[in-house]
């Protein structure tokens, strides 16, 4: 399905490189397990993880930016068992909350295990192809999978996300529940409920950072438990609905020393453990004008993630 080419370019002249996939599958798997987060905004938890009962051994699993358990499947070439062998591995992680946190314990630390989010495990499954009806079968599953393609141009590697479902949300978040013990739902109220309680101007203004940012080639919006995620392979920006102060807080994954921040406005979140987005831009937005002065900065942010 990819029709992606690449050119290099010496004196004017253009020669194309011809693309390839990896020699070996397993080569492909180690190099992306060693910059996940990078590639993937994944954190790396476990390699071939052994699924016992359910006989398998899953390829990579993983914990995403937004707290959401991950589970990578690779394959070299075209394959299409790819999303079948993802998808029954679902239900070993289903069964195993505990065997998956403490793997986030050993790896992240206890904070990580505390935000893990439980309401919509994701599936990723990386391939140098998928097919029509690769793109048509993950619609009709339900649940939230991404088939992203990769290809080889001599020492340049390529991910393009080729098809992806948001999957249904359960109520479910947090630790599992002990046995014999019956799971609490969260009161913390959704992002969503907070939007739908903001006065009216409010909703008019995040819909129309939500076209502006929507506007941008391939993002998609994903509604989590505090933030709207807007992502391509990885969050570009995250968005925030605060009532009460009546603004929207938007997230942008952009470097602060590159940003002229204005006290009220803009300003560095590095290290300040925010929702969202981390280690960026935070902007907040009170009024259309506040939007039309933040768009070079959506840009920008969009552009850079």
């Amino acid at each position: 399905m990819s029709n992606l080419k690449a050119f290099r370019v010496r004196d004017g002249r253009a020669t194309e490189i011809p693309g390839s996939s990896m020699p070996l599958e397993r080569h492909l798997q180690t190099l992306i397990e060693d910059n996940m987060e990078a590639m993937l905004g994944i954190r790396f938890l476990a390699s071939e993880y052994a699924t016992g009962r359910h006989r398998g051994r899953i390829d990579s699993l993983g914990l995403d930016e937004n707290g959401t358990p991950a589970l990578i499947e690779y394959k070299r070439s075209r394959d299409q068992n790819v999303t079948n062998q993802a998808l029954s591995y679902l239900s070993w992680l289903h069964d195993h909350h505990h065997e998956f946190e403490s793997l986030v314990k050993a790896k992240l630390g206890v904070e990580a295990v505390e935000a893990v989010d439980w309401s919509n495990p994701r599936l990723v499954c990386i391939a140098g192809d998928f097919t029509h009806h690769d793109t048509v079968a993950i619609e009709m599953i339900g649940r939230r999978i991404d088939l992203v393609s990769y290809r080889v141009f001599d020492d340049v590697l390529t991910l393009q996300l080729v098809a992806s479902v948001a999957g249904a949300s359960s109520r479910a978040r947090g630790k599992a529940p002990e046995a014999g013990h019956v799971a609490s739902v969260s009161s913390s109220k959704s992002v969503q409920q907070y939007l739908d309680e903001s006065p009216q101007d409010l909703q008019e203004l995040f819909a129309d950072l939500n076209d502006l940012l929507l506007s941008h080639d391939d993002v998609r919006m994903e509604p989590q438990l505090h933030y709207f995620a807007y992502r391509r392979i990885k969050n570009v920006a995250t968005v925030r609905i605060q009532p009460r102060n009546r603004m929207l807080v938007v997230n942008l994954k952009l470097a602060p020393d590159t940003v002229e921040l204005h006290e009220g406005f803009s300003r560095d979140v590095r290290g300040l453990g925010c929702l969202g987005i981390r280690d960026g831009v935070e902007v907040r937005i009170r009024s259309r004008e506040d939007l039309a002065r933040a768009g070079d900065l959506i840009r920008r942010g969009v552009a850079a993630g």
